[in-house]
């Protein structure tokens, strides 16, 4: 991560979001799980990622299978500005929802992180 600041739990975070590969997701259930904290803790590191797309906090969606939001931007999901922004990435990258915005397939879940 470059010089910007972030507190020492974003940076565990995004240390986490590198990990998951391109085309699949996790969620926020599973990253707090994995850092012994809360979902609601990891959507507000995430909400603040200033280092979009290369920490990819796109590839964190509900433990429901749901887009969830994105860049602060939940109440509208799916079909907000910043989360229609979440699904076009992950579309890109193979991660389909419905028109409800529920993941399609489900094999694409990953939670196999290395702390």
């Amino acid at each position: 991560m470059s010089s910007t600041k972030v507190s020492e739990y974003q940076a565990r975070v995004y240390t986490l979001l590198q990990q998951i590969p391109e085309g699949r997701i996790t969620s926020y259930a599973a990253l707090a799980r994995a850092l012994k904290s809360s979902p609601r803790a990891v959507g507000g590191a995430l909400r603040r990622n200033p280092f979009w797309p290369e920490i990819p906090c796109h590839r964190c969606i509900a433990s429901t299978g749901y887009i969830g939001g994105f860049m602060g931007d939940w109440k509208k999901a799916p079909s907000g500005v910043n989360v229609e922004k979440k699904r076009k990435q992950l579309e890109a990258e193979g991660v389909l929802f419905d028109e409800k915005g529920h993941l399609v397939e489900k094999g694409r879940w990953w939670d196999d992180f290395k702390l």
